[in-house]
């Protein structure tokens, strides 16, 4: 057997090729790219006719219009019986033959209007159709509809898109064989045939080219050049046939007699008889087997590991549904064998420690991480210590801790409601940390073992109402602890903590912030060009040269009362910072000064008979005090202090409460919650759910299940008979 000579093997090849797509097509598998021959070219170039001059009868739908509207899969097959009757099967008709011709081109134009619809619209469903006849070659064609270009009465506006797209889902395979019908009487370079192929097939490997209706060129002209590939050249070469006429048609010209016509015309014609291996229908049938059986030998290895991962996988999901189970004590094994799993995957997920790694996205206790770090302890950092505390809040709490009294320090009350306020807004945090913690468990819950336990419904059910169950049990013990971590810190507040700022400390800080700010501000105020700090004593007004002292016995201004601020200052005043606490100076003054002002009361007391009708007329009234009574706006330097004091004194003391805070109730949900759910979910669930009253209503399958198992098992076996004949196909490729 010469190696140039394939088509013994082709004999066996493409009949196996064809039993292995009826195998794949029982089972709907469009996933493997069989070779296979795809006729492209537009609407009239002579594609029908190529097609049945191939096999030698008549039996494609025929118009004016668009005819072939979906894709037709063509198998001819040669019987070895010379006086054999020949016959087609269509995919969708198993078992019935058509002997009749005719018959098959009215099915075919049934099952076209079936899918596509009566407007002449166009369908991707394939027809299958499989001619066993003694006069053709093993090969496997698709005629795909003509391309056109102008929508024509009621189809589609987009018919022209619609048809490029689904032959270059076709001939875009590298399996498959590019068959490309230009007509002769038209340009070779405007093929929308060879056009269509250049863009699958840009190298020229895959694409066939076929010269049709040589015998209506103009006289003086022949197509020698495009045969021989001078135009555009393709690897595989071309072919030159001559049609049917219309007239031929119309009078039921036989083909056998059309061939018979055709080989004459080659055989006579002057140009032609030179290239008879090129020409006519038997040459180019020839050369299809040929080139067929070749490509198949070269893409067989693909083929197989094709099929093999094919059969991996559908092997995989066969897996997943498992094995049908009727006694009881197989129910029993499979269900502890699922909760074994389960438990285990669940553990798997919180410890990172999935086989099944995620690398686009985190999951499981990564994300468990990253809301303890990156949510919970990152927004506490972010919170200020004295939010939603005004200084005139602070001053407020300060005069409310004080009494009738003014404060001759920072009191301690203010501080401790304060901070107890501010330590108060740490819990909502920390408890939507814990609900953040239990929601990520029940989806990891959910993720585990998704394609196991969805042939049992009424299992998952359960399993997913106990694990909710199980885990918000877990949750209540977790809040309630952060509940008395968050009260502890507010029931002690542990101002002998070493990290807390001293009092000493926190008044040094407080003068240096003051000072600072009063440098960055001062700025000496004029008033009509003259600086008032530098304006002499004398001329300034009685409200900056006295102080004002009131009369103990009416309550009124006494002018004699009024003394200038240096006086009063160099009689006593200038020992009034002699008693502060803490570097704030305290309200009260000396001895002296209230003795000078008891004298200065008795002298007006002498006067006040002569004046007692004029007070009567000028009697000053006060006025009620408000309902709701707040401190006024403007507030004194030792105010001022005692606010940067506090402020100080607070955010010291809440961070350490919020370090506490970021360390303890992370290990509160991972104790109550977390690792109780890894350390007692397996014995839960054997718990509630291993009752032999309930194991065959838990393992109950659905219907749907079934089903998959089936069609599961039925690929399977398909792809295994498959695989076996492409290991024939292969033995039979070494042997040539």
């Amino acid at each position: 057997m010469s190696n140039n000579d394939p088509i013994p093997f082709g004999c066996a090849v493409i009949p196996m090729l064809n039993k292995l797509q009826e195998v794949l097509a029982q089972v709907g598998d469009s996933t493997v790219e069989l070779p296979v021959v795809a006729v492209v070219g537009s609407q009239s170039s002579g594609k029908s006719s190529v097609l049945e001059a191939l096999v030698g009868r008549d039996f494609l739908p025929r118009g004016s219009d668009i005819c072939t509207r979906r894709p037709l899969l063509l198998q001819l097959v040669k019987i070895d019986d010379k006086d054999g009757d020949e016959y087609g099967e269509f995919k969708h008709l198993p078992g019935k033959k058509f002997a009749n011709f005719d018959e098959i081109r009215g099915e075919i134009e049934i099952e076209t209007e079936r899918e596509a619809g009566g407007n002449k619209g166009v369908s991707n469903k394939q027809i299958g159709l499989t001619i066993y006849s003694p006069n053709v070659l093993d090969i496997t064609l698709v005629d795909l509809p003509g391309m056109t270009k102008v929508p024509v009465g009621d189809q589609p506006s987009d018919i022209e898109i619609r048809i490029r797209t689904m032959i270059l889902s076709y001939i875009r395979q590298p399996s498959c064989l590019i068959l490309a019908v230009t007509p002769a009487n038209s340009d070779l370079v405007n093929s929308d045939a060879l056009q269509i192929a250049r863009i699958a097939d840009p190298d020229g490997n895959r694409t066939i080219g076929v010269i049709t209706k040589l015998d209506i060129m103009d006289r003086g002209t022949d197509a020698c050049n495009l045969l021989l590939g001078k135009v555009i050249p393709l690897r595989l070469g071309y072919f030159g046939v001559v049609n049917r006429s219309q007239q031929d048609i119309m009078l039921n010209r036989s083909i056998k007699d059309a061939l018979a016509s055709e080989e004459t015309f080659f055989r006579s014609h002057p140009v032609y008889t030179g290239l008879t291996s090129r020409c006519g229908i038997p040459q180019l049938a020839k050369k299809l087997n040929q080139i067929l059986v070749q490509h198949i030998q070269k893409v067989l290895p693909g083929l197989k590991s094709q099929i093999r991962t094919k059969m991996l996988s559908v092997d995989k999901e066969l897996s997943g549904y498992g094995e049908i189970t009727e006694s009881k004590s197989g129910h029993g094994t499979l269900l502890l064998n699922i909760i074994s799993k389960y438990s285990e995957a669940f553990a798997s997920m919180v410890e990172g420690r999935n086989e099944e790694m995620l690398t686009a996205e985190l999951y499981g206790g990564a994300r468990i991480h990253y809301i303890f770090q990156s949510i919970f302890v990152d927004r506490l950092e972010d919170v200020d210590p004295c939010e939603n505390l005004t200084d005139e809040d602070i001053r407020t709490a300060i005069q409310n801790a004080t009494g009738p009294r003014s404060a001759l320090f920072v009191p301690e009350v203010p501080f401790q409601v304060l901070i107890r306020r501010q330590i108060a807004r740490l819990l909502d945090p920390s408890l939507e940390c814990a609900r953040f913690i239990y929601n990520e468990l029940v989806k990891m819950s959910n993720c585990c073992m998704v394609s196991e336990l969805q042939r049992f419904p009424f299992l998952r059910k359960r399993m997913d109402e106990i694990v909710g169950n199980f885990l918000q049990e877990g949750l209540e013990p977790a809040e309630t602890m952060i509940g008395h971590i968050v009260e502890m810190e507010l029931d002690y507040i542990n101002t002998s903590h070493p990290n807390f700022l001293t009092g000493s400390k926190a008044v040094e800080v407080a003068l240096r912030q003051i000072r600072s700010s009063r440098l960055s501000s001062a700025t000496p105020t004029q008033r009509d060009g003259v600086d008032t700090d530098a304006t002499p004593a004398s001329e300034r007004g009685p409200r900056s040269r006295a102080i004002v002292v009131r009369s103990q016995a009416n309550g009124f201004i006494s002018d004699q009362g009024i003394q200038p601020v240096t006086e009063i200052q160099r009689n006593g005043l200038s020992g009034v910072t002699s008693g502060s606490n803490w570097g704030i100076p305290s309200i009260f003054s000396g001895r002296e000064n209230r003795t000078q002002a008891r004298d200065i009361a008795r002298s007006n007391s002498h006067t006040e008979p002569a004046h007692r009708a004029e007070h009567a007329l000028s009697m000053i009234h006060l006025r009620e005090p408000p309902t709701v009574l707040r401190s006024s706006e403007m507030h004194s330097e030792q105010e001022a202090i005692a606010i940067a004091v506090t402020k100080l004194l607070l955010g010291s003391y809440y961070v350490i409460v919020r370090k506490n805070i970021e360390d303890i109730v992370p290990k509160a949900i991972m104790h109550f919650l977390v690792n109780r759910s890894k350390r007692e979910l397996h014995n839960v669930l054997i718990r509630k759910l291993y009752r032999d009253h309930f194991l065959e209503e838990l393992l109950q399958e659905t219907e749907e299940v079934v089903v998959k198992r089936t069609r599961a098992r039925e690929t399977l076996q398909a792809l295994q008979q498959a695989y076996q004949i492409l290991d024939a196909l292969s033995l039979e490729a070494e042997t040539i």
